[in-house]
């Protein structure tokens, strides 16, 4: 599901990203070893990104680079957003459709630094109870309107923590592994934690309960988290 780059899209997106404070860079990473039907699709929104918008740095990479293994990317194509600081804000697969939207908002959330409207509670109880290395692995679908909210909640769970790993996956592009992981409904969620998948579900939970259901697969309870 390509995007359509009229001058409507152009002009919006030039006003959401003009006032993007710290540069943002968007790392892509290929395998040119697989064949990658939608790598075009993907570099020709990255390019939109760029020209719109000064701040926005785009890096091409391939699966044997030294950025690749320092990363940890662990399939292709990969996308990871990096802003005042470096993020595990990641897209396995094409950000089109109704992700694209998430991909804008969290350029937005990198350059400032900071998660949007995440309370202060939440992001307490992220920073000191995951302790381990935590994979938020998000099936979605370019025609999911609900998926977007999952995808965002698990990139700002990322921002406050660097032991957590947001990541969307397209489920179309990464048939195999939706089919390991029987996703019939998107947004459906796995939680890994040290290469464990814990705890799974589907749909967009607030985020009240998608921070317990992380917490759970980190081992701990603490019943109602309120917003």
């Amino acid at each position: 599901m390509p995007i359509e780059y009229s001058d409507d899209l152009v002009r919006e997106l030039r006003e959401a990203l003009r006032t993007l404070v710290n540069p943002v860079k968007l790392l892509f990473f290929t395998n040119p070893q697989e064949e990658c039907e939608h790598c075009d699709d993907i570099r020709e929104i990255l390019n939109l990104l760029s020209k719109v918008s000064d701040k926005v740095k785009v890096e091409e990479y391939t699966n044997e680079s030294k950025e690749a293994l320092r990363l940890e990317v662990p399939m292709y194509p990969a996308l990871i957003v990096h802003g005042a600081e470096e993020y595990n804000i990641r897209f396995f697969g094409t950000p089109a459709g109704y992700e694209f939207a998430a991909l804008i908002e969290d350029i937005q959330d990198a350059s400032r630094g900071e998660p949007r409207n995440l309370s202060p509670r939440l992001s307490e109880a992220l920073r000191k109870y995951v302790t381990m290395k935590t994979r938020i692995k998000v099936f979605v679908t370019p025609s999911c309107p609900y998926c977007p909210l999952a995808v965002r909640a698990a990139h700002r769970f990322a921002m406050v923590n660097r032991m957590i790993y947001g990541d969307m996956i397209e489920a179309l592009e990464f048939s195999d592994l939706a089919g390991k992981y029987g996703v019939y409904a998107v947004p459906k969620v796995v939680i890994e934690v040290n290469g464990e998948d814990r705890v799974q579900f589907e749909g967009a939970a607030p985020d009240a309960h998608f921070v317990s259901y992380v917490l759970k697969a980190n081992g701990v309870e603490l019943g109602s988290l309120g917003g």
